[in-house]
């Protein structure tokens, strides 16, 4: 299954966002650890700039595990993240159209 994933942070969490990267990026690398895949992801700004959050397209074979994913984040376990929301995509949705994966590593279940 395929969800949007929509995280929005706190307000003025540059400094732990900035300190909290590097773990966020090997988190999406390696799946949450193989409870998701993630197809393509971005930070979210406003118009002047200032980080709101981020996005992902996940596929996961639950939500609970999509779930799992997106709460197992170092921004969200780090307190970064204010709310998580996740939509179900359509079933007809074209994930081969993402020609390269965000997520590297084989999810495990």
């Amino acid at each position: 299954m395929f969800f949007l994933m929509e995280c929005r942070h706190h307000p003025g969490q540059d400094a732990a966002r900035d300190a909290t990267r590097p773990a966020h990026r090997d988190w999406v690398r390696s799946g949450g650890n193989g409870l998701a895949s993630v197809l393509i992801g971005s930070a979210l700004w406003d118009d002047d700039g200032a980080a709101l959050g981020h996005w992902g397209v996940l596929e996961a074979a639950t939500e609970a595990e999509a779930r799992a994913f997106a709460e197992g984040d170092p921004f969200a376990a780090g307190g970064i993240v204010a709310e998580i929301r996740l939509t179900r995509l359509a079933d007809t949705f074209q994930a081969a159209r993402i020609a390269e994966r965000m997520t590297t590593e084989e999810r495990t279940t």
